[in-house]
């Protein structure tokens, strides 16, 4: 019953109260998403094709850029010559944020979301209210394909919850608006992983939801030590590579199918499974995704760098933008569940390890990427390797800004993460190149990896 007074009144009236369109929003994606592939191709040509004239109109980047190259929005004719673009990359964002910014949207109040994404490169992107908003609907009804619904109880094993950054109006809005139980990744050890099931144990959430290898964490745990303490409508599985042998082990722990979800911070949710559980189906309302199909010879066919382009952000357009992930587009003209929405047949995104501190708790890689890395002053590149228990090599590749200032602010989040025990040095490198497989490991840890078998945790 609440659920339901949660879902219809609740969010709604706060939502109307700060401004915000996203529930508003809710009914018509819930639609959208069963219309005709054709239809979908051309509602998102005709949001792609508005967002190209907006960023020739007014960003500096994309004028001057296109300009030079005696490109025009008018000469792109369909989503298919979308190749005569050039690529946006991260160090584009990193190096000419201020020109990617459009002159419509200069002075007015943005987000700052901030990433290291799948290669260990931090950057910055803004995005508008109203793109905001309609991203959180988006990511509302294809958390619903999991089997939860809008308004229920959510379990996040996730790290640093924003609502216990925001006083007392964060903490009354978690608790009657999002619902939701933590579990901080920043910190993860036996006890806190009973508490955590012990609370859910009382308080049944509906979906259970967060990173890949944190949620076997969690599945290793309750299957040795909890069998069936709680079954979740859904789970949700995000932020980084889920493995075959990860959702069974999660899938045999709490009986529920796992919905895997692909997304970044710079666009938001990209694609997502449904409950049928064969490819991911692309946000086609919110991105448009291709491949760089200029690097298609090394790889196999309908297989590349996935090229995102935002089609809501008009404060700071994100065109044929590569996150440094692999994508495979499937050839499936439909699925069994009738959505018309385009698909991937599968995600080759960024995998990272836990670090285990020397008092003995697990910090995912995951949560470091924001919650390290991010912070870190003049840093173009950061890769995590913990070679013993009490000592970390950060293999880093410094921009101009880099300096003393930098290796002191490293020393104190280094203290502040892992314990004054952790020692660390700093390997200076011109880049970081990807595993063979093309992956990039932000975070590897052969000890967290030991220790988690030998502690059955």
């Amino acid at each position: 019953m609440f659920s339901s007074l949660n879902r219809n009144i609740l969010q709604p009236l706060h939502a109307r109260r700060n401004g915000s369109r996203w529930t508003a929003h809710l009914p018509g994606l819930r639609r959208t998403q069963f219309d005709p592939p054709e239809v979908v191709a051309q509602n998102q040509w005709l949001a792609l094709r508005a967002m190209l004239f907006h960023a020739f109109e007014t960003v500096p980047f994309y004028r001057k850029r296109w300009t030079a190259l005696g490109i025009h929005p008018h000469d792109i004719r369909s989503a298919d010559m979308l190749e005569s673009l050039p690529i946006l990359t991260k160090q584009d964002l990193r190096e000419r944020a201020d020109e990617l910014i459009s002159d419509r949207y200069r002075g007015l109040p943005l987000v700052r979301k901030k990433t290291t994404g799948s290669t260990g490169i931090p950057v910055e992107v803004l995005v508008d209210a109203a793109s905001m908003n309609w991203k959180r609907a988006c990511t509302t009804r294809t958390d619903e394909w999991s089997g939860w619904r809008q308004g229920e109880r959510v379990a996040k094993v996730w790290g640093n919850p924003e609502y216990q950054r925001q006083g007392i109006k964060g903490y009354l809005r978690n608790l009657f608006l999002d619902r939701a139980t933590y579990l901080d990744t920043r910190e993860i050890d036996s006890n806190r992983i009973r508490e955590f099931v012990d609370t859910l144990r009382r308080r049944p959430p509906s979906l259970l939801f967060g990173h890949a290898h944190s949620l076997w964490l969690i599945a290793l745990w309750v299957r040795q030590n909890a069998p069936d303490a709680f079954r979740p409508r859904g789970i949700i599985s995000t932020a980084m590579m889920l493995s075959a042998s990860q959702r069974r082990t999660i899938e045999d722990a709490f009986h529920t199918p796992v919905t895997d979800r692909y997304g970044c911070e710079e666009v938001s949710l990209i694609a997502s499974e449904c409950e049928v559980h064969r490819g991911l189906h692309v946000n086609a309302e919110s991105v448009h995704v291709g491949i760089d199909r200029s690097a298609a010879g090394l790889y196999p066919q309908r297989t590349g760098p996935i090229l995102v382009t935002d089609l809501t952000n008009f404060a700071m357009p994100i065109i044929r933008y590569r996150t440094g992930d692999v994508v495979t587009l499937s050839d499936e003209k439909a699925c069994d569940c009738g959505r018309g929405l385009p698909m991937l047949e599968n995600v080759q995104g960024r995998t990272a390890d836990f670090v285990v501190t020397p008092a003995g708790s697990l910090i995912s890689g995951i949560s470091l990427t924001e919650n390290f890395a991010c912070l870190i002053r003049g840093t173009a590149q950061l890769q995590i390797v913990q070679e013993s228990r009490t000592h970390l090599r950060l293999r880093l590749v410094p921009d101009a800004t880099f300096g003393e200032e930098s290796k002191t602010q490293i020393a104190g989040l280094v203290r502040d993460t892992f314990g004054p025990s952790m020692t660390h040095e700093l390997e200076y490198l011109g880049s970081i190149a990807p595993e063979k497989s093309g992956k990039f490991r932000f975070c590897i840890s052969p000890v967290a990896e030991e220790f988690v078998r030998s502690n059955s945790i």
